[in-house]
């Protein structure tokens, strides 16, 4: 009998048992009436209020009738004597948030508690009391919670600071009338006193920036025990740090010598607040971090996985910024690898991975081998991207990584780890020339047992594109076929595509290929079939060994240089249409062009302001306009329309953006005018236009507006002409002149006189980036290698002191105006390096292709390289000469 009994234990031991399973709100409503019993249960009573609440937090919604019911029956509870119960009720209050009308009926009660000689009553009541009621009876009862703040009891005062940090949203004005009080609590004895007054104090003059800076100076004197307030006070010494620059004299900084004299504290927390402050203080030096570093190096050792935690992950940060101040913990993070809890485990292998050098990569390699089974797939992600860093920084050593990157992928995992590796060795066969045949390889044997279907074609295609580079193409063809024999329809479709890669580019391979093509046109796949078809028939079908022609190549495997947007929109208006498709008109414009009027209020657009169904009708708006203005019809081709720049202040009474028009060898301004003003009329609309500032600029014709109605937007005109071919840049200051007419708002009709007015606008500028259109390629590679490097122009500039490495490219891309390809745009967190990848087409139809490179040091200066390439030598020189001079 002994045997049952034992397993019917084990059997009770793993049920997940909740005092919670199976409660219904219909049931606890019934079960509530026992607040109405004439003698109260004050132990029923508590378990029916814990289930009420259970229910409220699950989300459970009381109706308007249920929840009334339960706070008038809640509100006789107060009858009972019972301190858990009250507790209980006060909770329940809290939670059920009364309305206007029922707070009265609680509020004698809460007054009376928080007069009560009951300090857990006085506490609670508080901070029930600021959480119902409304600023009218907070006036009432502010006298009662100032005597709170700096009573002697530590739970009334931190009560009611903690009730002034909650009303600080809702009633500013009245706590801000505490202060004298708050300032008194700072000074408390109790600890979570003086860490509650302190964090008020700070949100009363948040917005004072002096008044920060003298708190914190008076503060920091050491008149804080309590160590969370010391925490608290650091945060706000940061603070105040940031926001007050460097004495660039004696290179010290305001309050550092405090942060410093925090690592010797005695309490733990205080300690590693003081260390991450300094660790993440703007553009800090070797010699300030190595104080922080040592009292972090200490917390490795330490007992409490919190610390070793704590300083692992802040050691981490450091590593990316400053990896050689962090050289020396590197023994004590070897340790954690072991370390039970997996987290920080993770945290050391990536900080090593940063901060090792080239020496100790192969015995990190092996420590890491047996360490990776143990984890998620999260944390296998985090040491798969330090690992491909790593690469990066010691490319001799691509071996014995590129070997582990092989031996994880053929492991289980889900698709985001393995989507990391494949992404990881892919960037080190693109950056590591040396790895490319193993990298090659190594994918190659992944596909063959690969389940995800995006992998494997994303594989293929990678292999399509540089498997005919390699010294033995032939070699590759045997895993791609496989593909076609063993896939699903999708991978299928790109082993096709890639396979005619191979025989496009490879004329050895040619009638290899023809015949795996041929039996390409049985399959089952519609898809599958038609590629196969257009290959054959597009690269030659005669399967003989000869140079595949270039144009035959450019349309089967070159970049798409139209944005998908663009070419969807076309093709939809192809569908309507009977003229034959012609690629060669869908707009290359990365986007479509925004709203061309400023819109009053409240009012749709209409005109040339209205939303356009897609790109193509925008460009083609703004062509039509243009060509039927006879001054402007000689012009020639228009290369770009630029969006609106706003030359008014919103809610002005007239609304005025202009669009600038680039030609070969003229500039129009489009001024897109609106009257905001019922009661007037506007007529004779002209911009004068001074172009003092812009030397190279001549007006040649202008066309005024001849009538501006109330709401109904209207363009004005002016054209100026400039050297043909020329980026020419310049500034206009712009003067809008009309006549004003009154309107009888009964009538609508203006009086005959009118008055001559002017308004002036803001200035308007012509840039370099005006010249660019953005255009986007699919294969930023490709398009270089195929561009060459006969017009290439590569130099490199100094961009001065700047905050983040991520302003310097954005600043960067702006100046140029070209489109930014494969996500280059978005800089990582800390990265002290950077390589941006822009394309575009250059006034004169020149494409153009740059690839610039960023690097960042200790005091934030950041140096760029700038390679371009382009169709005409002179255009690569243009671009050089706009970052020069920009």
């Amino acid at each position: 009998m002994a045997e049952p009994l034992v397993k019917k234990d084990d059997d009770r031991d793993d049920e997940d048992y909740s005092p919670f399973l199976g409660i219904e709100k219909g049931a606890v409503l019934q079960e509530a009436r026992v607040f109405n019993d004439p003698q109260l249960d004050a132990r029923r009573c508590s378990q029916v209020i814990t289930k009420l609440l259970y229910l409220l937090n699950q989300g459970e919604t009381f109706t308007k009738v249920e929840a009334t019911e339960v706070f008038f029956a809640v509100t006789k509870l107060f009858q009972s004597k019972d301190t858990g119960l009250r507790r209980m009720v006060y909770l329940m209050i809290k939670e059920l948030s009364p309305s206007a009308d029922e707070v009265i009926i609680v509020t004698s009660s809460l007054m009376k508690d928080m007069n009560s000689k009951t300090d857990m009553y006085r506490a609670n009541a508080i901070r029930v009391l600021c959480r119902i009621t409304d600023g009218t009876l907070l006036t009432q009862i502010e006298r009662y919670l100032k005597q709170a703040i700096v009573d002697k009891n530590p739970v009334v005062a931190s009560a009611a600071l903690v009730s002034g940090i909650h009303l600080l949203q809702t009633n500013p004005e009245i706590v801000k009338r505490w202060s004298n009080e708050v300032q008194e609590a700072v000074q408390s004895r109790a600890a979570l006193v003086q860490f509650h007054a302190l964090a008020l104090l700070h949100q009363i003059r948040q917005n004072d920036r002096l008044a920060v800076s003298k708190l914190v100076t008076s503060l920091t004197r050491g008149s804080v025990r309590s160590p969370l307030a010391q925490c608290l006070l650091i945060r706000y010494t940061s603070q105040v740090i940031r926001e007050s620059s460097m004495n660039m004299q004696t290179g010290d900084r305001p309050f550092f010598d405090f942060l410093e004299a925090c690592l010797r504290h005695k309490a733990e927390m205080v300690i590693f607040e003081a260390a991450r402050a300094i660790t993440e203080l703007s553009g800090v030096t070797s010699r300030e971090l190595t104080p922080a570093i040592t009292v972090l190096q200490l917390f490795l050792s330490s007992s409490k996985p919190v610390l070793r935690f704590a300083a692992v992950r802040t050691l981490n940060k450091v590593a990316m910024t400053h990896p050689l101040a962090v050289t020396n913990c590197n023994i004590d993070m070897e340790s954690l690898i072991s370390d039970q809890n997996r987290s920080i485990a993770t945290l050391a292998i990536t900080t090593l991975l940063k901060t090792g050098n080239e020496s100790s990569v192969d015995r990190l390699m092996k420590q890491i081998t047996n360490f990776m089974s143990d984890i998620a797939d999260e944390f296998k992600i985090v040491v798969v991207e330090a690992i491909r860093s790593l690469c990066l920084k010691f490319p001799l050593k691509y071996r014995s990584l590129m070997n582990f990157l092989s031996s994880i992928l053929r492991e289980e995992g889900g698709f985001d780890y393995k989507k990391a590796i494949v992404d990881s060795i892919v960037i080190l066969i693109r950056d590591i020339p040396e790895a490319k045949e193993s990298g090659l390889f190594h994918l190659c044997e992944f596909i063959e047992d690969c389940e995800f279907t995006y992998l494997s074609t994303q594989i293929l295609h990678f292999l399509g594109n540089e498997g005919p580079k390699t010294s033995d193409p032939s070699k590759y063809i045997r895993y791609i076929y496989n593909r076609v024999i063993l896939e699903n329809a999708t991978v299928r479709a790109s082993a096709v595509s890639t396979l005619a890669k191979f025989g496009a580019f490879v004329d050895s391979l040619k009638p290899r290929i023809f015949v795996l093509l041929r039996r390409c046109l049985y399959d089952s796949d519609d898809e599958v079939r038609d590629r196969a078809t257009l290959y054959l028939n597009m690269i030659g079908g005669d399967g003989l060994v000869g140079e595949t022609d270039k144009d035959v190549k450019e349309f089967l495997f070159g970049s798409l240089d139209v944005p998908l947007v663009n070419l969807e929109t076309s093709l939809r208006n192809y569908e309507s249409s009977e003229e034959p498709f012609d690629i060669s008109t869908v707009p290359k414009e990365v986007k479509s062009q925004p709203h061309a009027e400023k819109k009053a209020p409240g009012k749709k657009p209409t005109g040339l302001g209205a939303p356009t169904t897609g790109p193509t009708s925008a460009v083609d708006s703004y062509e039509k306009l243009l060509l039927s203005i006879p001054e402007f019809a000689g012009f020639g081709e228009l290369f770009k329309s630029s969006a609106p720049v706003e030359l008014t202040e919103a809610e002005t009474e007239y609304a005025v953006n202009v669009v600038k028009h680039i030609y070969d060898g003229h500039v129009v301004f489009q001024y897109n005018c609106t009257n905001t003003i019922p009661e007037q009329l506007l007529e004779n609309v002209t911009v004068f236009v001074d172009a003092s500032e812009a030397e190279e600029f001549s007006e040649v014709a202008s066309k005024p507006l001849r009538t501006l109605p109330y709401d109904s937007p209207g363009q004005s005109f002016v054209a100026f002409e400039k050297p043909e071919g020329v980026p020419a840049v310049g500034k206009f200051s712009n003067l809008l002149k009309f006549i004003v007419k009154e309107v009888d708002p009964a009538t609508g009709e203006a009086d005959e006189e009118g008055v001559e007015d002017e308004y002036q606008l803001e200035d308007l500028e012509v840039v370099a980036a005006d010249y660019m259109l953005k255009v986007g390629v699919s294969n930023f590679k490709n398009a270089w290698d195929n561009m060459g490097a006969d017009c290439e122009r590569v130099d490199e500039y100094g961009l001065g002191v700047r905050e983040s490495l991520a302003e310097a490219v954005s600043a960067a891309i702006n100046i140029l105006g070209m489109q930014t390809c494969e996500g280059t745009d978005v800089v990582p967190s800390n990265a002290r390096s950077h390589t941006c990848l822009l394309s575009g087409v250059f006034i004169g139809n020149v494409k153009v292709l740059a690839r610039i490179s960023f690097g960042i040091d200790g005091p934030k200066q950041v140096a760029m390289k700038l390679a371009v390439r382009s169709e005409d030598q002179a255009v690569s020189d243009a671009i050089h000469e706009i970052v020069a001079n920009g």
